[in-house]
């Protein structure tokens, strides 16, 4: 049903359109509860996690429970989470448009390959102690079922942010060590930092998300605590990681090590271990790769155990990738290549693939690396669609958290999402002061005020010659900040595959954990 819009607003003027309309179709007959479904044998016998007594775990896991009770769930054989970081709902509905205008197509009815998955919900984003929560605590919900603080990495919320000591007694089991110990393939992708909160939510356990080195836990109560890349290299689960690859090169190289991209600069470490060379000593099928030929060199196909360090912190924005002399593979093309080697197991897999830097486009309130990051994410999500058999692999896609970006100001159908409001029937609208607006703009952020001659300038800026469609164009923003920040509403679930008949309505952001563990047998009923 096409209408329009009744009146823009520019100053005081009242703007009138046209509108068409169409009937309303009937309402449908109210369905009649079905009968409870009765579940499928599960492909595995599932164990109990060791937090399997937390209460945030019993809830989630009785309410899953009730769902299954209902309906039943079918046995995924796979399992891949889709994860993007920060890909709030606004930021689905402006990377659609931006995907759609980009590739000269109408962008409002545009299709993202995740709009095309059957099931969906709303995903409750806050932690134990935060309303507007980290992805630290965001994605070890995800993956262990639980609610817990912000800052910490698989630790239950009766341990301390920042104190090493409180973590005794409180770690977790997360999806991807329970995979190993089943004898699943395991593997992860991000854009991100190898050892940043996501893609180490899936092995580490720690009071501090920001302990990702050794030189990282001088001072305070970091104790004996390993850090996150220390704890990747050592992780004791099953066989250990099929495939992980992502930025962070530095976190795993020491001090006095030079960059094998980066001339004149070096590793992190101050403890003198090239963990590196640790991953490669463990046997000759583990490799690593640091840019795009030693990609593309590999056989995925193969028995490879593969580390990528393709950056010596966070992966290129895919608007930047051109101009990276080394090179390195897109999100897709890290996608494509996982499920290629993990699929070689027989007995299933477990995967995650992190849009990493979605949250960090956002957090410099750069709309259009953002969009461009949402756009590769979903590129990725439908290399996963192509390569998988609906039947067998359930795809989970979601978010950690939302940001502060909104999409407002009646711009008329077409206009560049990018752009300036124009309603599409004479010059940009203004607001009262006069000056035009832009669709995108920020709750908060660095363009809140600008420094004029060292002084706060809070007026705001005259855009009427601006290309705000430019990559590095900053929308902008209500309250001066040094970075914007996350959003706490709600973020989206899409699913399809085996066991996706268990998204649906609002949903607790931890339940993820049991739909995928409790369909892919990993996880026990209690």
């Amino acid at each position: 049903m096409r209408t329009s819009i009744a009146a823009l607003l520019t100053g005081l003027a009242l703007v009138s359109t046209a509108c068409t309309t169409t009937a309303p179709a009937a309402p449908e007959t109210p369905e009649t509860p079905d009968m409870a479904a009765p579940a499928a044998a599960p492909l595995r016998d599932g164990a109990l996690p060791t937090q399997a007594g937390d209460s945030y775990y019993t809830s989630a896991a009785a309410t899953v429970q009730a769902r299954i009770d209902a309906r039943g769930v079918t046995p995924a054989k796979n399992v891949i989470l889709f994860i993007g970081d920060g890909m709030g709902i606004s930021t689905i509905t402006a990377a659609r448009i931006h995907a759609g205008q980009k590739r000269g197509v109408d962008g409002e009815s545009y299709t993202l390959a995740m709009d095309t998955l059957p099931h969906m919900a709303l995903s409750k984003t806050y932690s134990h102690d935060f309303q507007v929560s980290d992805s630290a605590a965001t994605a070890t919900a995800m993956v262990t079922g639980a609610k817990v603080n912000s800052r910490t990495l698989g630790i239950l919320k009766e341990a301390s942010v920042g104190n090493c000591a409180s973590v005794e007694g409180h770690g977790t089991d997360t999806l991807f060590e329970l995979a190993e110990r089943a004898g699943l393939a395991t593997g992860f992708v991000s854009t991100a930092r190898l050892t940043h909160a996501t893609p180490a939510s899936t092995f580490a356990e720690t009071p501090s998300r920001d302990w990702e080195d050794d030189a990282d836990l001088e001072g305070g109560d970091a104790g004996d605590c390993k850090d996150i890349a220390r704890q990747f290299i050592e992780w004791p689960e099953g066989d250990g990681f099929e495939v992980a690859m992502a930025g962070g090169r530095s976190q795993f190289l020491t001090f006095d090590q030079a960059d094998p991209e980066d001339a004149g600069k070096t590793g992190n470490r101050t403890d003198g271990r090239d963990l590196s060379a640790e991953w490669l000593a463990k046997s000759p099928a583990h490799t690593l790769v640091t840019d795009k030929a030693g990609f593309d060199a590999i056989d995925f196909a193969s028995d490879a155990k593969v580390l990528g360090l393709f950056e010596g912190s966070h992966m290129e924005y895919e608007l930047d990738r051109a101009d990276d002399t080394a090179g390195e593979p897109s999100l897709a093309e890290l996608t494509r290549a996982a499920i290629t080697r993990l699929s070689r197991n027989e007995d299933g897999y477990v995967l995650m693939v992190e849009g990493g830097r979605i949250d960090h486009a956002h957090h410099g309130v750069n709309a259009a690396r953002a969009l461009e990051e949402t756009d590769m994410f979903d590129q990725a999500v439908a290399a996963a669609l192509e390569m998988t058999d609906n039947d067998d692999t359930l795809i989970i896609v979601t978010a950690d958290h939302s940001h502060t970006m909104t999409i407002s100001g009646y711009p008329a159908r077409g206009n560049p999402i990018l752009g300036k409001v124009n309603p599409g029937l004479g010059p940009d609208l203004k607001g009262l002061d006069g000056k035009p607006y832009t669709t995108l703009s920020y709750a908060n952020g660095q363009t809140g005020c600008r420094l004029v001659d060292g002084e706060a300038d809070c007026t705001r800026e005259d855009l009427t010659d601006t290309d705000t469609t430019a990559k590095d164009f900053l929308q902008p923003a209500l309250v001066p900040m040094g970075s914007e920040t996350h959003g706490g509403d709600d973020v989206a679930i899409f699913a399809t595959g085996p066991g996706s008949e268990l998204v649906s309505g609002v949903m607790e952001q931890h339940e993820i954990f049991h739909v995928m563990g409790r369909a892919s047998g990993l996880v026990a009923a209690e």
